[in-house]
């Protein structure tokens, strides 16, 4: 959003669906195989063969449209959309046009930092579609050549489409951000950017307030009434990270806004466009005019009989999908009093770190605490080792026992990092690691006695303290590890102050 115009954005997101075949055939959709091995006479498109649907790519379309709240209807099917790519070898793909398997869903959005406040963004469809082929273009070698891998032809995509809700870069970035963790948490896609496994084109255009002196441009309905002017629609696409696309939406905005300051009183009917995200550049390069629906010649595929849900499918799919991100998000804020960094650290890391949170802070009794160790120091250890949960060799109750012990004060504080690592290596619980590291507990009257010693051989950190330099104390505490390294220097401190007043 600018001062001088409205930013508009929508966004198409292709989502390939966790399957092991591909939409309409037995192959594999395995990442990474030589090219041209994973394909057969079905999927590219060999006269006389016949598709047949993959349930489980249907299924986890259902579940993401669920998820999404969007309106299931009872009868969905196939449609043949019609262009020509060397690396589309039907010369038209399978995707659904007039009657897709989901449509009018919502996903609501937030950011951590309070740029914008928490809004809706609807959904206005999400349907089934097969991937395209690849084109790899030979420029670094000088020949020019473009070699076709079709490894990728029918692959199972998910395209989820907005509605022009967005209004700025962040929000886009944002809501797929957010997008991302849904499909994850239900399990339907890895999402994978550098492997194909979600893509992203932005639609974007401004809408700028029309002066007296604007007059009305033919095919402009928005510059009847004196509203708003409305630039021609542009689509970006080549976008290999949520970063990139909010870079590209960044950049176009402002090339957007420059043009019509250039050009708006002669733009006349300009035509929708198509430009490609240069990322080294940090520019946006025309590719080519958009096309229109009707330039794809939609008809249905007479090949594929139509799918049926009935409601009973659709509430068994609801009941399912268990909490939701969103939901838990909440429950984490609100059950548990973490803030909203908090919240979102933990469940970005996926269900598995939510499910070990939960556990340690319930046997914990201490949220804030849980919340500390596990995005903190859990997190560093499986960055640093690589590893999962399942292998880290600290069970939820183990460090829960610890937070519980230092809290008790039965593990010293300052110690209890190198207790928690020591737990970690030998695998082994909080009394196995205190006495693996010659760590005791220090009775209170030890304590006492230990600062009673202290304060009579430096009179002078009294006479500092009474007259005001509560900070002196800081001097025994130093002397004190050295003569019991397992004393809680906090405590001590307390104790040492406590005497000097008590001695006033």
């Amino acid at each position: 959003m600018s001062e001088t115009y409205t930013t508009i954005i929508g966004l198409e997101v292709h989502v390939q669906l966790a399957t092991d075949s591909k939409l309409f055939c037995g192959c594999s959709t395995r990442f990474g195989a030589e090219p041209n091995t994973q394909t057969c006479p079905v999927c590219i498109g060999m006269p006389g063969t016949l598709p047949v649907m993959n349930r489980r790519a249907f299924e986890l379309a259902l579940r993401t449209a669920v998820a999404l709240d969007c309106e299931i209807p009872a009868f969905t099917k196939w449609d043949r959309k019609q262009y020509y790519y060397p690396d589309l070898p039907k010369n038209y793909q399978i995707s659904q046009y007039d009657l897709p398997m989901s449509q009018h869903g919502h996903l609501d959005i937030r950011d951590p930092k309070g740029a914008f406040a928490t809004k809706r963004v609807r959904i206005l469809r999400a349907h089934l579609e097969e991937d395209a082929g690849k084109s790899l273009h030979d420029e670094v070698a000088g020949k020019g050549d473009s070699l076709i891998d079709l490894n990728r032809t029918g692959t199972p995509l998910l395209e989820i489409v907005t509605e022009p809700d967005l209004r700025s870069p962040l929000e886009a970035k944002t809501f797929l951000s957010e997008l991302k963790l849904l499909l994850t948490y239900i399990g339907v896609s890895d999402c994978n950017m550098q492997e194909g496994s979600l893509r992203v084109d932005a639609n974007i255009n401004l809408h700028i307030p029309a002066s007296s002196t604007d007059p009305p441009r033919p095919g402009c309905p928005s510059d009847q009434g004196k509203h708003t002017i409305a630039t021609p629609i542009v689509e970006i696409k080549n976008m290999n990270s949520f970063r990139a696309v909010e870079r590209a939406l960044e950049y176009e905005a402002g090339r957007l806004w420059h043009e019509w300051q250039e050009t708006h009183r002669k733009l006349g009917e300009v035509p929708k466009l198509t430009r490609g995200w240069d990322d080294v550049a940090g520019v946006t390069r025309g590719q080519r005019s958009k096309e229109e629906s009707s330039d794809y010649r939609y008809f249905p595929d007479p090949d594929l009989a139509p799918v049926t849900v009935s409601p009973a499918e659709v509430e068994l799919v609801r009941g399912s999908l268990g909490e939701l991100p969103a939901a838990l998000r909440a429950r984490l804020q609100d059950g548990f009093a973490l803030s909203s960094y908090d919240a979102d650290v933990l469940i970005n890391q996926g269900q598995a770190v939510v499910v070990y949170f939960l556990e340690v802070a319930e046997s914990a009794g201490d949220a804030k605490a849980a919340a500390n160790w596990v995005t903190q120091d859990v997190l560093r250890v499986l960055k640093e080792t690589n590893t999962t949960l399942d292998s880290l060799g600290l069970p939820a109750a183990r460090l829960a026992e610890l937070i519980r012990q230092i809290k008790l004060g039965d593990v010293p504080g300052p110690r209890a990092r190198e207790v928690f690592q020591a737990m970690i290596e030998r695998r082994v619980d909080v009394a196995a690691a205190l006495e693996s590291l010659g760590i005791a507990a220090v009775d209170e009257s030890e304590l006492i006695a230990l600062a009673s010693k202290l304060l009579a051989a430096n009179p002078k950190t009294i006479s500092d303290v009474r007259a005001g330099k509560a900070q002196a104390v800081g001097a025994l505490i130093g002397q004190a590890k050295k003569q019991n390294p397992n004393i809680d220097p906090t405590r001590f401190r307390e104790i040492c102050l406590q005497l000097i007043e008590t001695a006033l």
